[in-house]
């Protein structure tokens, strides 16, 4: 593999791992070249996309980059996502709903950084599941995306609000990582939510 393919398949693989659309700096601060280059070799891998018809495909939405399916194949993936929306919910993925909860709304990175590993795996199947939903952005570079529970989250787990949620273990971790105000300052955590009661399992949240 030469120089430029390398640098090819590196692209890829971090378009790939962010999941989301990512600015063209960002890619070219990471591989220590300029935007120029970079965006002459996104455009290269888009084409091999097309070229040997992928099912993938690279789209630029406000000068940044993210890979995606292709429309023709948008039925077999809606199938797909509506399987992994019905099965249970991982231990990770529980962990991410409870940091998600009992911090009100939070960012991407503040999860990470309580869980030390990638979380777009887990925040990806709760939003499939509506447990979960972006709330905004906070006001700060590259704008990250806020999440916070949704009313069916709270009917799932037989809540009237996140203010019935039980009480954590008073450990000095979980007091650090539940009352981190910079994550909950930019939302009323007191609004009043009411929902009805459902079983609160697994069970509830494949049938939903």
């Amino acid at each position: 593999m030469n120089k430029t393919d390398n640098i090819i398949a590196k692209l890829e693989a971090m378009l790939f791992a962010s999941g989301d659309a990512i600015e063209v700096t960002k890619l070219a601060e990471v591989l220590d070249l300029d935007i120029d280059s970079v965006t002459k070799m996104l455009g290269h891998l888009g084409g091999l996309y097309d070229e040997r018809e992928s099912g993938l495909m690279l789209i630029k939405v406000d000068n940044k980059y993210q890979l995606c399916t292709r429309e023709e194949h948008s039925e077999e993936v809606r199938k797909l996502l509506e399987i992994k929306k019905n099965t249970p919910l991982s231990n990770a993925a529980f962990e991410v709903l409870a940091i998600i909860a009992y911090n009100k709304t939070v960012t991407r990175a503040f999860i990470e950084q309580i869980r030390g590993v990638d979380c777009s795996g887990p925040i990806s199947s709760l939003i499939q599941k509506g447990l979960i939903e972006e709330k905004g952005r906070l006001d700060l570079p590259g704008r990250p995306l806020i999440y916070g529970t949704t009313d069916r989250f709270l009917r799932c787990f037989s809540l009237n609000s996140l203010e019935d949620l039980p009480e954590l273990p008073k450990t000095e971790e979980v007091q650090n990582i539940s009352g981190d105000e910079s994550q909950t300052s930019l939302f009323d955590s007191d609004k009043d939510e009411s929902s009805e009661n459902t079983e609160n399992s697994n069970e509830t949240i494949k049938e939903e």
